[in-house]
């Protein structure tokens, strides 16, 4: 019994502590995107506005680069990804309280 209770002990603990810190950085993690996505739209509009006014000239071929890169550039994240979900115990509370935590903020 004692063997068991060493086993779970450390076990209960990594699923708490990843479900409870998955579900804050999930519920953080959609506030802070509804803010970004708040301040890029309003800032695209404004481009799109001063470009018709004829004050700028907008250049769609580097701004097409620029993502390209950008997207690029996030793909090393699944590397990165790849090294967390192998923890799994600790992996899947996680994820369990990230999906509560986008749900509910």
């Amino acid at each position: 019994m004692s063997s068991l209770s060493s086993i779970l002990t450390p076990l209960v603990g990594e699923i708490g502590i990843g479900g409870v810190g998955g579900f804050l950085v999930g519920y953080s993690l959609k506030k802070v995107a509804k803010l970004v996505a708040l301040v890029i739209g309003l800032g695209f509009l404004g481009l799109q506005y001063l470009a018709y006014k004829g004050f700028i000239m907008i250049d769609y071929t580097a701004m097409r680069t620029w993502v390209a890169s950008m997207i690029g550039e996030a793909s090393g994240a699944q590397m990165w990804i790849t090294d967390f979900i192998v923890h799994v115990p600790f992996g899947a509370a996680f994820g369990g309280g990230f999906y509560l935590g986008l749900k509910k903020g």
